[in-house]
């Protein structure tokens, strides 16, 4: 089920499986068993929407007195603050998943009166697309929707007020999802395979990566172990002076670009974590020279106001700071922004952050949700890169490396655990790649 349904696709899925009512009542069912799968008997309010959303309710109110329940209907025109006031549980039917306008001051004030909250699809608020709270939204315990999640469902702040997520079945068939044509999915092992070395393999068939290194030459090493641990034969730290090393196996070469772009063999590339003010000009010689291309920090940061200097480069993984430099601010819709950065460059995207999301230059894009918050620190985006490269160095497509790449550097931060630091994680990248 890692399929993600816009609004306008989840109408059409209804409307493919055709027999409204029905699919209501099983809405209805599915509401009420969830209900009853996580909170004991207690007096529920139902605040019932005018549309479809409303019409779920009503039927989860009705299989929910047939339970024994003690339940109240009110629709938006009859409910008062004090009925919600009242209630123990409050069950929001009010607005669905394609909410096209902003919550009401009074309606915003009626809803916030509620205690404990469970939302049928979305929480009233949230668009279903994005994720943002048009006006006001409430925090739901648990939210129940139908068939596939939404985006909205996994991008902040909405993910964040959907409280415990669950999707049920309602009877329409995966048959549908072959002519809606989905492009955008949560980010899992559904959407790629890891590469499988072969038992005549060598150093050489698992890919070569290099890592340009600056001045700061930590973030630069931090990619090279990501790389080393994520598979790539050889990985090649390569810097324009000497310098010591202390990890037994990583290559040094100190030598001039031109020299290194020599060797055919030097596919795959990452450009940008602590390179300075060299990163726009190294970062224009590797796309001259055809090379395979990961640019990030100091790369990205030499292309502001000028995303054309990406063109030939195969994935930027850019958080907002970075990304709002190179193409302007994200704004509500990360996936917007997302799919038209890859979409101008040609590059596959990763947006970094609380939702992380990689979108391909033809429109398909992936939701992450596996990443904890103790990965926002500093390197772990470095280590990020050189797992992506050790990806495409060994064969994986750009959208595919991309993917994957996210997946196992979340993997790790959850393995790693609160108080981690970036060099916490390329020793647990291997334990987490054969577990997936």
């Amino acid at each position: 089920m890692d399929e993600l349904l816009t609004p306008g696709e989840t109408a059409k899925a209804d409307a493919l499986a055709g027999n409204l009512p029905e699919l209501i009542a099983a809405a209805g069912r599915a509401v009420a068993r969830a209900i009853m799968q996580y909170y004991a008997p207690c007096r529920v309010l139902v605040l019932a929407g005018p549309g479809n959303n409303g019409k779920d309710g009503l039927a989860a109110a009705e299989m929910l007195r047939q339970s024994g329940w003690p339940v109240e209907v009110r629709d938006l025109a009859a409910a008062t603050a004090d009925d919600v006031a009242r209630a123990e549980l409050v069950v929001d039917a009010v607005f669905g998943a394609g909410l096209s306008r902003d919550i009401s001051p009074p309606l915003a004030a009626l809803l916030g009166g509620a205690r404990r909250i469970v939302a049928v699809d979305v929480p009233s608020g949230v668009d279903g697309s994005t994720g943002a709270v048009r006006g006001f939204a409430l925090q739901a315990e648990l939210t129940v929707t139908f068939f596939r999640a939404k985006p909205g469902h996994y991008l902040y702040p909405g993910r964040g007020l959907c409280g415990r997520l669950v999707i049920r079945d309602i009877g329409m068939p995966d048959a549908l999802l072959d002519e809606i044509k989905p492009k955008t999915w949560r980010n899992g092992p559904g959407l790629w395979s890891l590469p499988v070395r072969t038992p005549t393999g060598h150093k050489y068939t698992s890919g070569d990566v290099t890592v340009l290194c600056g001045t700061m030459p930590g973030a630069a090493r931090l990619a090279c172990a990501a790389a080393r641990r994520a598979g790539a034969g050889m990985v090649t730290l390569a810097a324009d002076a000497p310098m010591i090393l202390p990890e037994a196996g990583l290559i040094l070469r100190a030598e001039k670009l031109e020299t290194l772009l020599q060797d055919a063999r030097r596919r795959c590339w990452v450009c940008g974590p602590g390179l300075g003010g060299e990163a726009g000009g190294k970062l224009a010689m590797l796309i001259a020279g055809g090379r395979t291309i990961v640019a990030d920090a100091d790369a990205l940061t030499a292309c502001a106001g000028a995303p054309e200097l990406l063109a030939g480069v195969s994935v930027i993984t850019p958080h907002d700071g970075e990304f709002a430099r190179v193409f302007g601010p994200v704004g509500d819709d990360r996936l917007a922004a997302a799919r038209e950065a890859a979409r101008s460059t040609g590059a596959v995207c990763v947006l970094k952050g609380a939702s992380t999301v990689i979108a391909a230059p033809d429109g398909r894009a992936a939701i992450n949700v596996n990443a904890p918050s103790w990965l926002a620190t500093g390197g772990t985006g470095d280590v990020l890169s050189g797992i992506i490269a050790a990806l495409l160095a060994q064969g994986m497509a750009p959208f595919e490396a991309a993917c994957s790449g996210v997946f196992v550097h979340g993997a790790a931060g959850e393995k790693a655990g609160p108080g981690l630091i970036a060099e916490d994680l390329p020793e647990l990248l291997g334990a987490v790649m054969a577990n997936i």
